[in-house]
C-alpha cells in the first residue's frame, strides 16, 4: 500500500499528460499549457503531481475556469517577504521571470548568478572578474553568492531601504560576516585584522551610523568589482588610493597631488605616502581623538617620524636625517612629549595636504615665507629685520650655527675636567679624613657663620634651586619616572613650566637681596672681599692634595673661606647670571626673535641646558659634601638653620681667623660648659699624627 500511492499519482499524471504532454497545446486564450514531462521531472519541482497545485481540477473535461495556483500554498514565507522585495517591481510574471516554467523550474542554487544576469548583467561580469568570482570559480566554498550580501533572494531590498543588507547602515555588518570571522581570516591568511570593527569605530563609520553621508565598505573598495589591493586596477591600491578619496575629499585630494608625496607618487615612487599611510585604513579617526595618529601629540614621532626617522629610506632617497631627532630634542619637541599640545608639530610648519619643497615659492617653509610661517605663534618674527636660520637645530649634536658649535664644545671639555676635578678631591679628601680622624674638642662654644641676611637669601636658593632642577630636566626627560607627576596636568595647562619660572623669579630675586644687602651693609660687605681669590688660593690647592695623598704630614691652614668656598661661591654667582640671562631669552622668545638672529635663541638653548647639567652636579659633587658628606661636618652642616657652626671647626682649620674672632669677643660659650666635655687632642684612630703647621 505504500508504494500503491506514488504509482497512484503517477497513473494522475499520465492522464494529464496525455493531453498537456502533447508540444504545442494551448488554451482557449492562446497560453500554451503544454508540458515537457522529462524536464518537469527534472525539475524542482518533480516530487509534485499535476493535482498537488491544481487542486480544484477533480475530472475532464476541465471546469470552465480553473483557479490560478498559489505559490504561497507551498512558499509562504517567500511569498510573504516578496511584496516588499526589490523585484516585486515584475510584478505576477516575477516567478516565471527568475525560475522560468513552473513545470521546468530551476532551483535558486543552480540559477545564480546566471539568471541574474539577464537583468543585471554588468554587476554579474562585474562579480566574475573580482576577488570573489575569482574564489567562486576556483571553487572555494567561502566565496560570496549574490544572496551572501543581498539577502535571501525573495526578501532583497534597494540599497536605499533602511533595512536593506547593503543600506549604508548594514554594508559593515554585512561585510563583517566573513570579514569579522577569525576563521575565515585565518583560512585565507588576510592580513587586516578586523577591518569591520575598524570601521565602525572609524569617524566615517561612526558617521554612517548617525545617518550622515560618508564612506562605506563599498564607497573606497568597490560593489561587485572588488580586487585585491595588490591588483593595479583596484580602487585601493597603492597608486589609486588619493584618487578613490578624492571622491569625497576632491579638495585635499587636489592639494595632495601638487604637494611633494603627491608628485612622488606620481614619478612611481613605492615608500610615497598615500593617504592610508597617514589617516590609516580603517580605523581613521579625527584629528582630535588622542588614538589618532595625526593627533597632535602623535603626528610627529608616529606620523611624520615613521618615514623621516627611517635611516634605510633617509639613504635612499638622499633626506636630511637629523629632522625627527632634531625636532624632538627641540622645545617644541620636548614640549609635546610633556603634553603641551598646542606646541608646534610637523605639520603647523610644514603643513598638512600641501607639504612643499621649502625651494617652492609657495611652501610654508620657503625662507621667503618663514617670517609668516613662525609668525603664528612666535608674533616677533613678522616684525624681525633678522632672517630665520636653521630650524632644525640640536642642542647637544649635529649641525649648528658656529656659535652653538663653539658653546657646546667649550662645555664639553669644561663639564668633565671640572666634575673630574670634585670627584677627585672630595674622594682623597674623604679617605684620608677616615682613614685618620681628627680630634674632637667638644666644647660647646659657636660662632655665628651666616647672620640673617645671609640665610634669607640662602633659603631661597634652597628653595628654588632643587625646583629649577626637576622641572627643568622634566622638559628635556619628560619620560623620566621622576618627570611624570609634575607633566600630569600639562595637557590643561602650564604647571611645569610655571612653576620653573616661579623658582627662577625666586632664586634671582634672593640672588638680587643678597647683592642689594651687601651693597649697603659697611660690615657684611667685608664679606665679598674675603672671598676674592689669593695666589694662597692656589697654592693651598696643592698642599691639600699633597697632604691628601700621604706627601706631606702638614695639614693646611685656612684664612676665613679656603678656596673650596670660594670656587663655590663665585661659580653660584656667575651661574646664576648665566642661567638668567639664557633663561630670559629662552622666556620671552618673541622679543628676541624680533630683535636678534635665532641664533642667538639657540645659543641661549644650548647654553641653558649645559649650564644647568653643571651647576646640578657641582652642587651635588661639591656642595654636599661640604655640608653633609664630609666627616668633619656629618651629618650635617646646621649653619643655614640658626647661623651657627662649631668654634672648634676654626680653631682646628682656620687658627688665624679663630684668634680674630677671640680678639673680636664673636665667639658665644655655652651657658653651661658642664654639659661639654672637652677630649683630649689625640689621635683616636691609633694612626700616625697630625703635625701643626
Amino acid at each position: 500500500m505504500v508504494s500503491a500511492a506514488p504509482a497512484a499519482d503517477t497513473n494522475k499524471d499520465k492522464e494529464c499528460l496525455a493531453c498537456h504532454g502533447e508540444a504545442g497545446m494551448k488554451s482557449g486564450a492562446g497560453k500554451s499549457i503544454s508540458i515537457n514531462p522529462a524536464k518537469h521531472a527534472a525539475s524542482a519541482h518533480g516530487i509534485l503531481g499535476c493535482q498537488d497545485c491544481h487542486t480544484d481540477i477533480k475530472e475532464f473535461p476541465h471546469p470552465a475556469k480553473v483557479l490560478k495556483v498559489q505559490c504561497a500554498t507551498c512558499h509562504a514565507d517567500e511569498a510573504k517577504a516578496f511584496p516588499a522585495s526589490a523585484h516585486a517591481a515584475l510584478g505576477d510574471a516575477a516567478c516565471a521571470t527568475c525560475h522560468g516554467s513552473v513545470h521546468e523550474l530551476t532551483t535558486a542554487e543552480n540559477l545564480m548568478p546566471g539568471k541574474c544576469t539577464e537583468c543585471h548583467a554588468e554587476e554579474v561580469t562585474a562579480l566574475a572578474s573580482s576577488i570573489h568570482g575569482q574564489a567562486a570559480k576556483k571553487g572555494d566554498k567561502d566565496a560570496p553568492k549574490c544572496v551572501s550580501c543581498h539577502g535571501p533572494i525573495h526578501a532583497v531590498k534597494a540599497s536605499s531601504e533602511a533595512d536593506s543588507t547593503v543600506a549604508r547602515k548594514n554594508m559593515a555588518d554585512t561585510c563583517a560576516k566573513c570579514h569579522s570571522d577569525a576563521g575565515f581570516l585565518s583560512r585565507h591568511q588576510i592580513p587586516v585584522a578586523h577591518p569591520a570593527d575598524s570601521y565602525k569605530q572609524s569617524v566615517h563609520g561612526r558617521a554612517v551610523a548617525l545617518g550622515k553621508e560618508a564612506a562605506t565598505c563599498s564607497s573606497c573598495h568597490g560593489t561587485h568589482d572588488i580586487l585585491p589591493a595588490t591588483d593595479s586596477r583596484s580602487s585601493v591600491n597603492h597608486w589609486k588610493v588619493a584618487a578613490t578619496c578624492g571622491q569625497c575629499h576632491k579638495e585635499i585630494a587636489r592639494e595632495f597631488n601638487d604637494s611633494v608625496h603627491g608628485e612622488a607618487v606620481k614619478n612611481g615612487v613605492r615608500d610615497a605616502p598615500v593617504c592610508i599611510d597617514c589617516h590609516g585604513e580603517h580605523l581613521i579617526m579625527d584629528p582630535k581623538n588622542p588614538g589618532s595618529p595625526l593627533n597632535a601629540e602623535n603626528v610627529s614621532s608616529q606620523t611624520c617620524g615613521r618615514c623621516h626617522g627611517d635611516a634605510r629610506l633617509a639613504l635612499r632617497y638622499d633626506l636630511p636625517v637629523d629632522r625627527l631627532t632634531s625636532y624632538a630634542d627641540s622645545y617644541h619637541g620636548l614640549a609635546l612629549k610633556e603634553g603641551k599640545v598646542t606646541a608646534a608639530n610637523c605639520a603647523s610648519c610644514h603643513g598638512v595636504h600641501s607639504i612643499l619643497r621649502s625651494s617652492d615659492p609657495r611652501s610654508t617653509i620657503n625662507p621667503a615665507n618663514l617670517a609668516k610661517t613662525c609668525g603664528q605663534c612666535h608674533q616677533g618674527v613678522v616684525d624681525s629685520k633678522f632672517v630665520i636660520g636653521p630650524v632644525h637645530v640640536q642642542t647637544s649634536t649635529g649641525a649648528a650655527h658656529p656659535v652653538v658649535l663653539w658653546i657646546r664644545w667649550t662645555y664639553w671639555m669644561l663639564i668633565p675636567m671640572t666634575l673630574g676635578f670634585m670627584v677627585l678631591h672630595n674622594l682623597l679628601d674623604f679617605l684620608r679624613k677616615l682613614m685618620y680622624p681628627r680630634p674632637h674638642h667638644v666644647s660647646g662654644a659657636k660662632v655665628t657663620r651666616m647672620n640673617r641676611n645671609f640665610r634669607i637669601a640662602h633659603w631661597g636658593v634652597i628653595f628654588s634651586f632643587p625646583t629649577l632642577v626637576i622641572t627643568g630636566f622634566a622638559l628635556k626627560y619628560p619620560d623620566a619616572f621622576w618627570s611624570r607627576p609634575l607633566l600630569m596636568w600639562e595637557g590643561h595647562f602650564a604647571f611645569r613650566g610655571g612653576l620653573h619660572r616661579s623658582a627662577a623669579v625666586i632664586l634671582v630675586a634672593s640672588t638680587l637681596y643678597h647683592v642689594i644687602h651687601l651693597a649697603i651693609n659697611k660690615r657684611d660687605r667685608m664679606f665679598v672681599w674675603a672671598m676674592i681669590p689669593q695666589i694662597k688660593d692656589a697654592t693651598d690647592i696643592v698642599q691639600v692634595f699633597s697632604y691628601n695623598l700621604g706627601i706631606t704630614k702638614v695639614e693646611p691652614k685656612f684664612a676665613k673661606f679656603n678656596y673650596a668656598e670660594k670656587l663655590e661661591y663665585l661659580a653660584f654667582m656667575w651661574g646664576t647670571l648665566v642661567m638668567t640671562v639664557s633663561g630670559l631669552a629662552l622666556w620671552f622668545n618673541n622679543f628676541m626673535l624680533r630683535h636678534f638672529p635665532k641664533w642667538v635663541t639657540d645659543a641661549a638653548t644650548a647654553v641653558h641646558y649645559y649650564e644647568a647639567l653643571l651647576a646640578t652636579f657641582a652642587i651635588l659633587i661639591w656642595h654636599s659634601y661640604m655640608v653633609m658628606f664630609d666627616p668633619l661636618v656629618y651629618p650635617l652642616d646646621t649653619a643655614f638653620i640658626d647661623g651657627k657652626v662649631p668654634a672648634e671647626h676654626y680653631r682646628h682649620a682656620r687658627p688665624e681667623y679663630y684668634r680674630a674672632l677671640q680678639r673680636a669677643h664673636l665667639i658665644e660659650e655655652p651657658t653651661n660648659p658642664a654639659e661639654f666635655k672637652d677630649e683630649q687632642e689625640e689621635d683616636n684612630s691609633g694612626g700616625e699624627p697630625h703635625e701643626k703647621a
